[in-house]
């Protein structure tokens, strides 16, 4: 072992934890604190993290993703294409979504 530090890939932490529910758990808290946020508005400091546009260099193969596009493709992932400002406005169709980015199913 070596004291180093190095990113784990997604495969390497369902190997470690036995359960692939992580990538869920953290889809689904990604999508509720975006609802959350987006009802604050446009002066809070969180507001601006959600839609802002990262700065500063990053690796020659790394793009920069801002928490926005994470939030439209966890989405995507569930079949929804369209705002998602719009729909974080609807609290019953966003907790839909956000039970099926955990993996439940919808009532």
């Amino acid at each position: 072992q070596t004291d180093e530090w190095r990113k784990l890939h997604n495969m390497e932490f369902h190997n470690f934890y036995g359960n692939a529910a992580i990538i869920r758990i953290l889809k689904s808290r990604r999508l509720w604190w975006a609802r959350h946020v987006s009802w604050m508005g446009g002066g809070r400091r969180a507001y601006k993290i959600l839609l802002g546009k990262p700065e500063g260099m990053r690796p020659r193969d790394r793009l920069k993703i801002r928490w926005e596009d994470k939030i439209i493709r966890d989405l995507k992932e569930e079949d929804h294409e369209g705002d998602w400002k719009t729909l974080a406005q609807d609290r019953v169709t966003w907790c839909a979504y956000v039970l099926a980015a955990m993996g439940l199913r919808v009532p």
